[in-house]
């Protein structure tokens, strides 16, 4: 291709703080909480039925890969593990994360199959990550991670070509496959690695798993890192699942599975991860992330349900967190933001949890508002 510039490339119980545009298709279900601390769709009591009023219906549900909800996008998918937002905001690139297929989906249109990475889906591994060329609109290239027979990696994607290796060597192990990535707005690559089931790699500077790394789109260390001569930006990972952030503000926030508990971290280039910002010692299986500069969006794959929280320009959260969306569309795997606002989230619900006809589905969705009864 030539010498490519670099890379453009993008809660509920038990929650604990860490010691210390346009909106088009209003009539699609919003994120937004309703009255209360921590409230659930499901659980709001029915409104009193008038007398002589019809008794509302239940909402159409899904037959076979017809889904009637205005909010789905497609349908009949393999379970989800990436998504990227194409720049018109109303298609994006899905990425299932077993079978390594990419397709490009679009409300009311049929999806393109753009590539088939082959991938090794076993131990959390597979397809996690997605992000898009710079210059997607003029090449159509994006970029993978997945797990191979070998390693860990990323790879760039030009349809109907097989995939170029970028970056290779991420370690491989029995856990701590999973990865991300995301556009840092200046024209780097920002990649989360799992620590391979060895928790002391990730704070081994001698080794790629277990770091946030920012590199160009070549692999190599990005222009402006802490050090020069090395793609590392921060270490203490063990199975990251979503980055996420606002490049303006170079704002970002990992979700990672750490063992005990999940976390939300906010990134600070050159330093260790350090305390999280949010924790939830539950467990509810923390998936990707959507942010913007007033709003954090986690997906929950076990809770199935949505954790919304307001970060303050420090990193703190302000405001009442919600938990939204639970049990509505079942265990969601990842989030992303399109430039219209809108949030896109994909489920995986074939893979351990209990499926509708329809399933598995990218949606696309309102984002959250409210939320700022006072700190949990």
């Amino acid at each position: 291709m030539g010498a490519f510039a670099v890379l453009g490339i993008v809660l509920s119980g038990c929650a604990e703080f860490p010691d210390e545009h346009n909106r088009p298709f209003a009539e699609q279900p919003s994120l937004a909480p309703q009255a209360g601390p921590q409230p659930s769709f499901e659980s709001e009591a029915p409104p009193s039925e008038a007398p002589g009023e019809a008794k509302p219906q239940p909402p159409a549900q899904p037959v076979g890969c017809e889904d009637p909800d205005p909010a789905v996008i497609t349908t009949c998918l393999d379970p989800v593990g990436a998504i990227a937002v194409l720049p018109d905001g109303q298609s994006a690139l899905v990425g299932e994360r077993s079978t390594g297929r990419v397709l490009r989906v679009k409300k009311g249109a049929k999806p393109v199959e753009l590539a088939q990475i082959s991938v090794d889906a076993s131990n959390g591994g597979g397809l996690t990550g997605l992000a898009l060329s710079p210059t997607y609109h003029e090449d159509e290239l994006f970029y993978a991670y997945v797990t191979t027979g070998s390693d860990n990696r990323v790879v760039r994607v030009a349809s109907g070509d097989s995939p170029k290796p970028v970056l290779t060597g991420i370690p491989k192990g029995a856990t701590g496959n999973s990865g991300a990535l995301l556009d840092d707005g200046k024209g780097a690559l920002l990649v989360a690695t799992g620590n391979a089931g060895d928790p002391a790699s990730a704070t081994n500077p001698s080794t790629l798993s277990g770091k946030l790394l920012r590199v160009d789109g070549f692999g190599k260390p990005a222009e402006g890192n802490p050090q020069r001569d090395s793609p590392v930006v921060t270490s203490g990972l063990n199975e990251p699942t979503g980055i996420c952030g606002t490049a303006a503000l170079s704002m970002f926030w990992v979700t990672d599975r750490n063992g005990g508990k999940d976390s939300l971290h906010q990134v600070k280039f050159g330093e260790p991860l350090g305390n999280p910002a949010w924790t939830w010692s539950d467990r509810p299986g923390v998936s990707g992330c959507a942010a913007d500069p007033s709003t954090v969006i986690v997906a929950l794959r076990d809770a199935s349900a949505l954790y919304t929280l307001h970060p303050a320009p420090d990193g703190s959260f302000t405001g009442q967190p919600a938990k939204v969306l639970e049990n509505r569309y079942g265990r969601f795997a990842t989030a992303a933001l399109a430039p219209d606002g809108m949030v896109w989230l994909g489920t995986t619900n074939r893979d351990g949890g209990r499926p509708v006809p329809s399933d598995d589905r990218v949606l696309r969705l309102e984002p959250p508002t409210g939320g700022t009864a006072g700190k949990d």
